[in-house]
Parts: structure tokens; C-alpha cells; sequence
């Protein structure tokens, strides 16, 4: 067994088509994986029951990695949903902003994951943190980038005085690359899982079945989903 197999990893969990992509990843990597979720008053609030049921189809139907899926932590962050003033944390429109973003952008909430997931790491006795920003198929914003998720690896490995690792496998992935890695990890099987129980919508939809899940279809989330799913099957 080498050392990163015998590391353990918290993996920062939304419930996602992406997320779920890199707890797949994590699980064929280390010994021990605990998962981490966030409420912050998200509009698309039904992820939080849906990463329960990926959880548990991970755990029925991937019987190799079940014993080194440990225990799911959720954080309530309601804070940082009032002090944002987004579309992910209210009722309105998505659109573009001044600055070149979308309006979905909330300001700081990586940063905020990643630092309060490295404080329970410390605790659980983790010393690897796995994300799924991506900067190749994602709406530009700047902390899923890869300088600052350098940044910041650095900044809570001295915070901590010990050796905090983020690790990011999609970050140079497109979407179609993503469902790739997945059927790669786990198979038809695992891509149906993703399919089925995970959530992407920002609007919290899923009364709508496409090709790819769940969700309203037209969001920008939705379009990254549908447009790397038909790419991925065009590749097959």
C-alpha cells in the first residue's frame, strides 16, 4: 500500500454530478473517506436530501468501496446565505453582472468550505481535502480557480502547522471528460447513479427527466450538464 492509499480524505460533498465524481475518485484512492455538506441557505436546497441517496447507493451498490465510505458530516452556514445577495440564495433571475460574472456567484463560499472542512479534517485525523472545482467547464468563477486553490492549500497547511492537501481531479476536465472519469471509476453503474440521484439545477427542479438527470434544463448548470453528457455519448 503506498502513501496516499493510506492517507484519509474528506470530500466536500454536494450531492452533484461533480461532487459525486470525486468522492468515486477519493474512494479508489484512500483508505478512509468522510464526506462534508453545507447548508447555506441554497436555493436549490433539495441537493441535501439527494446526497443522502447517492450515499446510499454508493454504499448498495459499490460493496468494494462501502468499508471505506465513513461518516457524512452536514455544517449549517446560514450565515453566509444572508449575507449574500445572489441567485443561488434568492428568488431571482440569473444573469450576468458588471464585473463578467453571473449573478450565482457567491462570494467567498470555496473559501469558506474549504476552510471550515480543513478544521474538521484536522479533527477527523484527514489530511487530504478533494473538491470539484473546476476552471475548464464552469462560469468563471474565481475561487474554483487553480492559483487560488494553491493559495489556499498553502495559507491552511501553516494555519494548522501541518500538511493540508487539496486535491482537485476535475479541474482541468471538461464536462464530457467528467462523465468519462466516472464510467471509468465505476461504470454504466455508477453514471446511472449520477443520472438518477444527484442534483445540479440551480433552481432546485427535478420534476423534469433529461438524457442527463434531473432538473429545469435551462440554467446554466443544467446546459454545462446537458452539453458534456451529449459530448460524452457522441465520444462512446
Amino acid at each position: 500500500m503506498n502513501a496516499a492509499s493510506q492517507r484519509k480524505a474528506l470530500v466536500l460533498f454536494s450531492g452533484g454530478q461533480d461532487s459525486t465524481a470525486c468522492l468515486a475518485w477519493a474512494l479508489e484512492r484512500y483508505a478512509q473517506v468522510e464526506t462534508i455538506g453545507f447548508d447555506y441557505g441554497q436555493r436549490h436546497r433539495i441537493e441535501l436530501d439527494c446526497r443522502l441517496d447517492v450515499l446510499r447507493g454508493l454504499h448498495a451498490q459499490f460493496p468494494a468501496w462501502s468499508p471505506k465510505l465513513g461518516e457524512d458530516h452536514l455544517l449549517d452556514l446560514s450565515l453566509l446565505g444572508q449575507l449574500s445577495d445572489t441567485a443561488l440564495t434568492e428568488a431571482r433571475a440569473i444573469e450576468l453582472q458588471a464585473n463578467g460574472l453571473p449573478n450565482t456567484f457567491v462570494p467567498g463560499r470555496n473559501l469558506l468550505f474549504l476552510s471550515f472542512a480543513a478544521t474538521l479534517a484536522y479533527r477527523r485525523g484527514a489530511s487530504v481535502l478533494v473538491g470539484g472545482m473546476c476552471e475548464t467547464d464552469y462560469s468563471g468563477y474565481p475561487d474554483c480557480r487553480d492559483n487560488t486553490l494553491k493559495a489556499l492549500q498553502v495559507a491552511l497547511s501553516l494555519g494548522l502547522d501541518q500538511p493540508m492537501t487539496i486535491e482537485t481531479p476535475l479541474m482541468f476536465l471538461t464536462k464530457a471528460q467528467t462523465w468519462r472519469l466516472s464510467e471509468q471509476l465505476g461504470g454504466t453503474a455508477l453514471n446511472d447513479l449520477i443520472i438518477e440521484r444527484t442534483h445540479t439545477c440551480y433552481l432546485g427542479q427535478r420534476d423534469q427527466r433529461h438524457a442527463w438527470g434531473y432538473g429545469c434544463g435551462s440554467c446554466p448548470a443544467c446546459e454545462l450538464r446537458a452539453r458534456g453528457h451529449a459530448e460524452f455519448m457522441g465520444l462512446r
